[in-house]
Order: structure tokens, then sequence, then C-alpha cells
């Protein structure tokens, strides 16, 4: 099992994003810190961005454990609510109706997303993490190997 060190989650180095773990796995916890809010209204644009996490391994699973606990603690009636959600597409905030699964549904993807640009980091800094499924969503088809 590796360990994810501090300068591990803050190494920039790697071409062509030159960005850091961290600084995606702040991205993705405070998207979701945003989405679990207990709220019928949800401004996606004035997320935390909560910079500890981008550069202590601490700060950032203790985040994570923060949103981990928001997520058990979601109801099955909260999913079919429908909240307003505000969003910059590229065009400037606009106002968008979704469901709560729905706007989980988006965190998730997003999220993938964001694993599999951490994935590409950790293997140009070296680190392996033994998890083959690890940056690609679950209905991505396998590829059969031969033997």
């Amino acid at each position: 099992m590796t360990i994810i060190s501090n300068d591990i989650l803050t190494n920039k180095t790697v071409s062509p994003y030159n960005s850091s773990i961290g600084s995606h796995i702040r991205h993705i916890l405070d998207f979701y810190d945003c989405v679990l809010v207990k709220s019928n209204t949800i401004d996606l644009t004035a997320r935390k961005r909560n910079s500890d996490v981008e550069t202590n391994c601490e700060k950032a699973l203790e985040y994570y454990n923060n949103i981990l606990k928001k997520i058990y603690a979601i109801e099955e009636n909260d999913l079919d609510k429908i909240i307003s959600v505000t969003d910059d597409l590229g065009l400037g905030n606009i106002r968008i109706d979704y469901t709560f699964s729905g706007l989980l549904a988006q965190a998730n993807s997003h999220t993938i997303h964001h694993y599999a640009i951490i994935n590409y980091i950790l293997e140009g800094l070296g680190v392996c993490l033994n998890d083959e499924t690890f940056g690609y969503n679950p209905t991505t088809p396998k590829v059969n190997s031969l033997n």
C-alpha cells in the first residue's frame, strides 16, 4: 500500500497539467461540500476552496471524512427533491433545476474525471495505486487481456 506524502500531494511537475493531486482532491471535496448543504438552493460558484487540503494530507483526510459523514446522512426521500442550482457554464451564472440525485450523479461523474487526472499525475510521479479501476467510470468497457 502506498501512502501519499505531502510532497506527492503538492507536486506540480507532471506535464501537461502541472497541477497537484492536492488541488484536484480539494476541488472534488469542495464540490461535494457545496452540494451537500441542506438547502433548496445551491450555488456551485460559491464553493469554499479549502486550500489547506491541497498541501496537507491530514487536512485532506479530515475534510474527506467530514464529507463522507454528510453522504451517509443523506436520506432516501432527499433524492427526489428539486433543488435550484446556480453554476457558470462559461457564459456567466445560470440557474438550473435538478433533482438532488441528479446533482449527486453530476458530482460522481465530476469526481471520476478528476480521479483520471490524479491517476495520470501519480503515474508520472512513479506512484502505483494497484487499482486498475481508479479514474475510470464503472461503465467504461474493460479490455480483455490475452494470455
